[in-house]
């Protein structure tokens, strides 16, 4: 049909090996999987030391999946759920993965010193070419969320040649006015510090219904995470600039991410606006906008198998990943009807690439009819 796009992907650099038995660099999976449990590193830094968690080695070209939490978490908290999912798990085995925590975040940190000054935000982009360095990533996929997605958007600034794509959720382009910084000084004067998080966290709904899952956060931010440590990232957060970056032709000498990104926001997160601002200022040819419903704050945590599948067909967009295998078929693999699914909402979406205003209010629906489908746009709002 005219407004459908029915996109071919190669399988250059397939995940699953094809019903022909034929051989693969992915072939023996379980053996990559046997090779890479998970090992903790501390890496010095020109700005520090950064502990990271990897599972995996470098494969020939393949990019290595990177993680980012954000800010009152550590790569636990904030991507267990997310990465034990079953689908996940069918394609991590075929990637190295590696999660970063920030510097004193993960459990069981030391406490910093006093007087320690903790690295910026563009110090903390600036820590990963030692992380990829280290290992040996030929590039990376990142996955970052609040303040960690800022961070891996600011490292895509930086270093555009070491990143192939990124799925940023919840991220926040705008540093803090003098009212916002004010509302948090007043906030964290009334306040507990996991109790000004949690706001940051999840949405006012999540919270005012008092969810288990935030009952649960509100005490692991206390009980797993060094409060003084916290205190440290959540300030330098909060006095993050802007971003740098606008879309192509808005300004002279602009600025944009140049790798394929996909945006992910719940409904009613506090990041909403943040996340459309952020929208505004990527390259519509190779940005997704994906907003989920029923997901909140925290996607990665409330909507764990709807983000795979959306992580599945964004791999598959960088052809990373050509058929799912069907575990209801005893055949060759299949193409996946769930991705099938999000591709057709992709497609049909008819949000415009270069509208900002109303944009949070319009969204598609899953939907098999092509009818009425105009140009296809890249930059999109989706509702799951």
């Amino acid at each position: 049909m005219a407004g459908m796009k029915d996109q071919q992907f190669t399988e250059e650099k397939p995940l699953l090996p094809d019903s022909r038995g034929q051989e693969t660099e992915m072939e023996n999976c379980e053996t990559f999987v046997a090779t890479g449990d998970w090992k903790e590193h501390d890496i010095e830094t020109p700005y520090g030391m950064l502990h990271v968690v990897i599972r995996g080695a470098p494969k020939g070209n393949k990019p290595a999946i990177l993680t980012y939490h954000d800010v009152g978490l550590n790569h636990k908290l904030c991507f267990n759920s997310f990465f034990q999912n079953e689908d996940m798990l069918e394609i991590t085995k075929h990637f190295v993965v590696c999660h970063v925590d920030a510097p004193g975040q993960h459990i069981g940190a030391p406490q910093m010193p006093q007087g320690y000054q903790y690295p910026t935000m563009d110090q903390l982009a600036g820590m990963l070419p030692s992380v990829v360095q280290h290992f040996g990533f030929k590039s990376i996929v990142g996955i970052g969320v609040g303040a960690g997605a800022y961070i891996l958007a600011k490292f895509a600034l930086i270093f555009p040649d070491l990143v192939e794509g990124l799925v940023l959720l919840n991220i926040d382009p705008n540093g803090k006015g003098w009212i916002d910084w004010a509302a948090t000084k007043l906030s964290g004067l009334t306040s507990t510090l996991p109790d000004t998080v949690l706001t940051h966290l999840f949405s006012q709904e999540e919270l005012m219904s008092n969810t288990e899952v935030v009952q649960n956060y509100r005490q692991q931010i206390n009980n797993t995470i060094n409060q003084f440590n916290l205190q440290l990232f959540w300030n330098m957060y909060n006095s993050r600039r802007d971003l740098e970056m606008n879309r192509s032709g808005s300004v002279i000498n602009a600025k944009t991410l140049r790798c394929p990104v996909m945006l992910v926001v719940g409904d009613n997160a506090p990041a909403e606006e943040g996340v459309v601002e952020c929208n505004s200022k990527l390259d519509p040819t190779n940005t997704t906008f994906l907003k989920m419903a029923d997901s909140g704050g925290m996607p990665q945590i409330t909507q764990p198998g709807k983000l795979t599948e959306a992580f599945k067909y964004f791999l598959q967009g960088m052809g990373y990943i050509a058929y799912m295998k069907d575990r209801r078929m005893s055949g060759g693999p299949v193409p996946s009807a769930s991705m099938t699914r999000l591709a057709r909402s992709r497609t049909a979406s008819l949000t415009s690439a270069g509208s900002v205003d109303g944009s949070r209010n319009r969204a598609c629906t899953h939907s098999d009819s092509s009818e009425g489908v105009g140009q296809v746009s890249h930059t999109m709002e989706v509702s799951c």
